[in-house]
This record gives C-alpha cells, structure tokens and sequence, in this order.
C-alpha cells in the first residue's frame, strides 16, 4: 500500500476498504478498470485526461463537502478491485442535478464475487447515516442489466419520471447506451428495510 493511503481510509466493508483516491492512482485505474469489458456500458474506454478529470473531480467533491468517489482495494490482498462512491449527479442532462448519485465498477477479474453489492452497501449507509442525504439514486442504461439488478438488490426503485436521454458524444454511436434509466431510495426506505 502506497504511504498515505491508510489516512485515505473512508469506509471498511468484510472485504474491502474504500478509500479517497490519491494521485498515484491513475496508472492502476487505467490498467485495471478503464478496460473495453469494464467499460462497455460507460461508452468504452476513456482517454487518460477524462478519467484523470473524473480522479480530480472525486477529490474536489472530498474536499468540498466529504463525499466522492473512491478506489475499493481489496483488504486480503491490497490490491485496487473497483471504484465506488457517492457523488452529486453528475451528468448535464441529469434532470435534478443536486441529487445525491451512487455509482461503482469492478474490474473484470473481480467479477460475480459480490464486491460491488458489499461496497455500495456501506456506501448507501455512510449516505444516509453521515453525509445526510434525503435519498439517492443511481443511473445506468437499459443494456447494463447487471448494473440495474444490483439496484434492485439494495432496494432502490425504477423511477421512469427521471430518465433521461444521454448525447450521442457522450456515448459514441452506440444508440443501446442512448438512453438512461434512473433509480433511486430514500433515507426512509432504506432504513426500514428488513
């Protein structure tokens, strides 16, 4: 583990911590979760400056309000296995923009392991209990169905008066991911859960 990261600490899970991303992470995220698998339904694989700019914005949001996204390392071997967090929504075309937004990727040789339900588990209970947000949702597209079943797992529900249709230059030509389907709990919901 890199000197600094055990301060970056934010949340740890049976199997993971999740903690602040830091700059040294930007050659592993490449490598490990900016892959075509990993990528398919984020419009494909990024140009190093976007998701240098999306470690940025995490950061920022950190520094702001003490929220973000985070890198999720595996706690067995140390090793970064995802990005996870919780952010102010952050797409343009997002009809309410302020909303409190989850999102998560695993990297490919992570997957069905159930790392992205335990790491958004603590996630949604660290928005609610301490960053105080009256609901959350969560956004993906219709083609992403492993994405939209894990929301479905946390309890969160399809609310179709959110969805929104996404640009053609924010997801290539690709008219499947043209469309964003749109999620979401409330602070009420997910505490009176069984």
């Amino acid at each position: 583990m890199a000197r600094g990261r055990v301060t970056a600490t934010v949340l740890t899970t049976e199997r993971l911590i999740l903690r602040r991303i830091v700059p040294d992470d930007l050659d592993p995220h490449m490598a490990l979760l900016n892959t075509p698998a990993v990528m398919q339904h984020l419009g494909g694989v990024q140009p190093r400056s976007a998701i240098a700019a999306k470690h940025e914005a995490a950061r920022a949001g950190f520094a702001a309000e003490g929220f973000g996204f985070m890198m999720m390392e595996e706690r067995a071997t140390g090793e970064i296995v995802g990005h996870c967090g919780l952010r102010r929504a952050a797409h343009p075309l997002y009809p309410v923009p302020n909303d409190h937004e989850i999102g998560w990727l695993v990297r490919e040789d992570r997957w069905r392991r159930g790392y992205a339900l335990e790491a958004m588990r603590a996630v949604v209970d660290w928005g609610f209990a301490v960053i105080g947000a009256p609901h959350i949702v969560a956004i993906t597209c219709e083609a992403n169905v492993g994405s939209w079943r894990l929301m479905e797992r946390l309890g969160m529900e399809r609310r179709r008066d959110l969805d929104f249709p996404d640009s053609p230059e924010n997801r290539g030509e690709r008219p499947d991911l043209n469309h964003n389907i749109v999620f979401a709990i409330t602070r009420q919901q997910w505490t009176g859960r069984s």
